[in-house]
């Protein structure tokens, strides 16, 4: 099956208004939607994807992609290339172990560990900080300390699910998604799906994928239909059953998160989610572009659902026609054009194809940039030389968006991603006569950057400044500082820089290195946060993530702390 069956919402008696609601609760609570399907009774009854976000364009999954590698580890199980109880070091027996009581609990440690995710660390691993380990990831894992018995804590962790993704390439000589290609993919008629290769050729496991929304949605549907596939058995239904309800405890299956009610859902950062509910043989399937974890998100999933299955939801003949949904469907847009066209600054001529260089070494690797608003039709174009070598944007002007492929740096900004191409739409438009604002939806992905260069002294001094919507670090990178180059001259001095800029900080966009290091931010947290919290070594080994991230997952740390916090953050 290459697509799925489609049906009106009031022909298997859903109320369309029901759909509607659920767009306008999103949509009044400022959460940004990439996509969304729903499918009930076999068919797809609704589906929307917000512009520059298309049907047919894949999109980043984040650690949604667990539930897929649940599906290898279940599949390499049953053709038993290893068991559910064998020994993770019995594969890698080259690797050693960390001292004293780690070594014992590591040898104890089981596949099932791995899956439900009690290996017996003591913190868990990102994404974000598992891609930035240097060496091998296999070593990385076994000389981390086991804080507990394997099996009697839960610990959420990318790198439990690296050790899977290691373990199926071990014992069947090829990635998992090659594993996988024969055994379902293909059979579920998903095409366009990207993996992430880490070191070695290993899948990362724990995140990197990248599909269509329909594919997406499809992984859902075969756990809701049991492991089945238009008649064949793709994935045993014992391991499905197994896979989608709690474990040790935990609201959590292998690689599922449960929910109450039977439901259980694929769960990725910044709002990437299949919810499955099988008492209501519905799968909802929604991407985003949401903060912290997607709290919101999943608000507004639980609120809507199950109840617009409901038979006091309501029928469509009670009401409301089905055209206004399916016309607001057919328009939706993350970002819609202006209505009147931007106006030029008188700086556009003097500044253009001039070569800004920064002033000092930075944290970026920024060596230059220029802006170029004469060579394209339609499009302005950013140049930018840093470390990883020569990249361009192409921006829309006037009211429009420009759609191009880039090489951009981002990783700080992009949970740790440094994509060597990527694709995204953007637009660039001054918005006073000294600021020029670029904006990049990287349309693959959770992310838009926004770029702001303020120009000084007659335009031959530039001010560069570089926020993200999302991410688990920072959202907001350093100033920097740059300017022309005439011969015989030197760079303004230091002095001249900068002069009058205020640094604010806040949870949301300040990491816990930036507010731990500044004496003026770290006297704040030493007012608000006991002295053993702010000792506890989570803080110390998540420096490169927002307080705001970081902060709820220590005890003690609850939202009125976090609340004061953020307050006298903004007064400095």
């Amino acid at each position: 099956m290459n697509r799925l069956k489609r049906a009106l919402p009031e022909d298997v008696g859903v109320n369309p208004s029901k759909i509607e609601a659920f767009l306008d609760d999103a949509e009044s609570k400022g959460i940004e939607l990439h996509s969304f399907m729903i499918y009930w009774q076999q068919s797809v009854i609704a589906e929307g994807w917000w512009w520059p976000y298309q049907q047919d364009i894949p999109h980043m999954l984040h650690s949604a992609t667990k539930s897929f590698l649940a599906v290898a580890v279940g599949l390499a199980i049953h053709e038993n290339y290893f068991g559910l109880h064998d020994k993770v070091v019995s594969f890698f027996p080259d690797h050693a172990l960390p001292d004293g009581e780690s070594s014992k609990r590591a040898q104890s440690m089981t596949v099932e560990h791995l899956l439900t995710q009690t290996s017996g660390h003591g913190v868990g691993q990102s994404g974000g900080e598992w891609r930035n380990i240097e060496g091998s990831w296999v070593d990385k894992f076994f000389s981390t300390p086991l804080d507990h018995e394997p099996g009697s804590e839960f610990v959420y962790s990318s790198a439990t699910s690296f050790m899977l993704s290691a373990i199926i390439t071990k014992t069947t000589g090829v990635p998992v998604r090659d594993f996988l290609e024969p055994r379902l993919f293909r059979p579920l008629g998903i095409k366009m799906l990207k993996w992430d290769d880490g070191p070695g050729g290993v899948n990362p496991g724990g995140n990197g994928i990248s599909c269509l929304s329909e594919d997406f949605l499809k992984l859902g549907i075969l756990h809701l239909q049991e492991g089945m596939w238009e008649g064949k058995q793709i994935l045993p239904k014992a391991y499905v059953k197994a896979s989608t309800t709690s474990q040790r405890g935990n609201p959590y299956g292998y690689h599922w998160w449960t929910l109450p009610d039977g439901a259980y859902q694929a769960r990725g950062m910044f709002g990437q989610y299949v919810t499955v509910l099988p008492n209501h043989d519905a799968v909802v399937m929604v991407t985003g572009g949401v903060p912290q974890g997607a709290i919101s998100l999943k608000e507004l999933i639980s609120q809507h659902f199950p109840s617009m299955f409901l038979p006091s939801a309501g029928l469509a003949s009670e009401g409301n026609s089905p055209i206004p949904l399916q016309t607001r469907l057919r328009h939706l847009h993350l970002m819609p054009p202006l209505e009147n066209e931007a106006p030029k600054s008188r700086l556009e001529n003097v500044i253009s194809k001039e070569r800004f260089a920064a002033k000092r070494p930075n944290e970026d690797g920024v060596i230059s940039f220029t802006l170029d608003f004469e060579s394209g039709v339609g499009y302005s174009i950013f140049h930018l030389h840093d470390h990883r070598g020569f990249h361009q944007v192409l921006l829309g002007k006037g009211c429009g968006w420009w759609p191009c492929i880039t090489s951009l740096s981002g990783a700080k900004l992009h949970h740790g991603y440094e994509f060597a191409q990527s694709s995204v739409v953007s637009r660039g438009l001054w918005t006073s006569e000294d600021t020029f604002e670029m904006t990049l939806q990287f349309n693959e992905t959770a992310f838009r950057d926004v770029i702001t260069v303020t120009f000084l002294n007659g335009g031959t001094v530039a001010k560069l400044d570089r926020r993200v919507n999302v991410n688990s670090f920072g959202r907001q990178r350093p100033t920097i500082w740059c300017s022309t180059l005439v011969r015989g001259d030197e760079l303004l001095p230091s002095s001249g820089l900068g002069s009058g800029h205020k640094i604010t900080y806040s949870i949301a966009s300040s990491t816990v290195g930036e507010l731990l290091d500044n004496p003026k931010t770290r006297a704040i947290l030493e007012q608000e946060v006991p002295g053993q919290l702010l000792a506890d070594p989570r803080l110390e080994k998540a420096r490169m993530y927002t307080f705001e991230m970081v902060g709820p997952r220590v005890q003690g740390m609850g939202e009125d702390v976090l609340a004061r916090i953020d307050a006298k953050l903004a007064a400095l």
